[in-house]
């Protein structure tokens, strides 16, 4: 994608922030997963007027030699396309079925099941792969960059949680101690840490994990006994690499903000009030080495159009004078048509500030 920017390259912009380096304009950009799904906006025009792109990389391979992993799809009758997917290993099988996009039942039910996804995900072969990111930077060009990820997404505690088992089951064999939760969860360790082995072969200089972390979901004491050995694993592998990576945490962080300030990753889909629990001039004055990618509010877009330019005025002089950028990465407003130029214009017009 070549850019039509009025501002200049997104992607020099960008990588000026990354670098610490003060952008004469902030970066706003939206999540390329909204860009290829949400096909009633016009995306070509929000580009043309200076919208950039953040992509997504799937860079390492699987070869699982325990599991056959079986998906077909139909039309419920609810007219949305329902997708089953079936894992099948020789000590039992699990299921989980989405409607459109979102997942309506999870493949863990039991204890039983975290044994058989431990199955599945035992002696796996990990491999770099480079044709999605290939891809993805010959689409996005000099509109914005492209962030490498794992297979597996998140961190294994996290993956579980929300993609493998929800909440509520969750909760309730973690606080148990569920011998069965807490194998698979080390055999989940040890295969993100050959993932990300993988990534450090591969071009990609920046690497994402989608935590969508809020610490209402576990608290303090779960997050520093089971979240944070592994990010500093993680860490150790990208130091010998040079990589940088980037979480995705959502929600509530005050809490764990000190927590936060030691660990040396940016700060992906930061929200202010009411969703997180920090505003940005808090989260600059924690965290003044950190990237913060920053997400302003669904609900701002529906303020007048004077109240949002100052809302979104006032958050990039909060996080000041570090890198940051701006970002659409919960959702794509209703008001889109209206707000996204009046974000962009309003970023272009501090640049005569």
């Amino acid at each position: 994608m070549s850019s039509l920017n009025p501002q200049g390259a997104n992607r020099a912009r960008l990588e000026s922030a990354l670098a610490g380096r003060l952008a004469p304009v902030a970066v706003y950009a939206v999540y390329d997963w909204f860009a290829q799904n949400r096909p009633k906006v016009d995306w070509q025009r929000l580009f043309a007027l200076g919208l950039g792109q953040i992509n997504h990389a799937t860079m390492v391979r699987h070869t699982r030699p325990h599991v056959q992993v079986i998906e077909t799809t139909g039309l419920h009758e609810s007219g949305q396309m329902r997708r089953d997917v079936r894992w099948v290993t020789d000590i039992g099988e699990l299921h989980e079925w989405h409607l459109g996009e979102w997942q309506q039942e999870y493949l863990i039910k039991s204890p039983e099941d975290y044994r058989i996804l431990a199955r599945a995900l035992s002696d796996v072969t990990v491999t770099p792969t480079l044709e999605a990111f290939a891809a993805s930077e010959a689409q996005i060009g000099d509109n914005g960059v492209t962030l490498g990820c794992t297979l597996l997404r998140r961190t294994p505690f996290q993956a579980i949680q929300i993609d493998f088992a929800g909440l509520e089951r969750f909760s309730m064999d973690i606080g148990e101690g569920r011998p069965e939760l807490l194998y698979l969860i080390e055999v989940m360790n040890d295969l993100t840490c050959r993932e990300f082995e993988a990534l450090a072969q591969t071009p990609a200089r920046f690497i994402k994990l989608w935590e969508n972390l809020t610490i209402e979901t576990m608290g303090p004491r779960l997050y520093r006994e089971r979240l944070v050995p592994v990010y500093e694993k993680l860490f150790g592998i990208l130091r010998r690499s040079g990589q940088r990576l980037c979480v995705h945490y959502d929600g509530k962080l005050r809490s764990i903000a000190q927590d936060i300030q030691r660990l040396p990753f940016d700060m992906d889909s930061l929200t202010p009030p009411p969703e997180g629990d920090l505003s940005v001039a808090e989260a600059r004055a924690l965290w003044p080495e950190k990237f913060l990618w920053l997400h302003p509010p669904l609900g701002w877009h529906a303020l007048p159009d004077a109240l949002l330019a100052e809302r979104i005025r006032q958050m990039t002089k909060d996080a000041s004078p570090g890198g940051f950028c701006l970002m659409i990465s919960e959702e794509v407003p209703s008001s889109w048509a209206r707000t996204v130029p009046l974000i962009l214009k309003t970023l272009g017009s501090m640049k005569k500030e």
